[in-house]
């Protein structure tokens, strides 16, 4: 796996690729190519800076990919809850309503947060709980109406495996 490409994928949606923290965690990963030392870079990084919320998104899209589901589900519930603390909302999901934030404004901790959600349910996918991420999309549904996040595509394939 080639971390700077997935960097650009990582950086661009969630945070001010001109900011200091982007740009050390940048070189940093640029300078690896193995995905243990990238992780590890990711792991250091989250613990000094818990608040630097495309490390989590990396972090949990690696461990995905590695299908490490257990160990992304982790990470991605943690950004959930660095998500909503950064965004002065519930962590809880099934706490949330269309009014607790803006949902739609892009580069926010509340947009992270619904990617994140997003990612978490086709996490719970992927481990065959289908229930759980069923109601997380719901969730979202409300939340995104105009399917910002592109939750639908991950609706459209946990229809396509219950419909068999």
């Amino acid at each position: 796996m080639s971390p700077d490409g997935a960097l650009r994928e990582i950086t661009l949606p969630f945070a001010d690729p001109t900011g200091q923290t982007a740009s050390l965690l940048e070189a940093a990963l640029a300078n690896s190519t193995h995905p243990t030392e990238v992780e590890k870079l990711l792991r250091q990084h989250l613990l000094t800076d818990p608040n630097y919320l495309p490390a989590y998104f990396a972090m949990y899209k690696l461990l995905f990919r590695q299908s490490r589901l257990a160990e992304a589900e982790e990470i991605a519930r943690s950004a959930l809850v660095s998500g909503a603390r950064l965004g002065g909302f519930p962590p809880n999901w099934q706490q949330l309503a269309p009014g607790t934030a803006d949902w739609s404004m892009i580069y926010s901790p509340a947009h992270f947060y619904l990617f994140t959600l997003k990612a978490l349910s086709f996490i719970l996918l992927r481990r065959k709980r289908l229930d759980e991420c069923r109601e997380i999309l719901e969730k979202i549904g409300e939340l995104d109406p105009h399917d910002l996040v592109g939750a639908s595509a991950i609706r459209a394939y946990a229809d396509g495996l219950t419909a068999h």
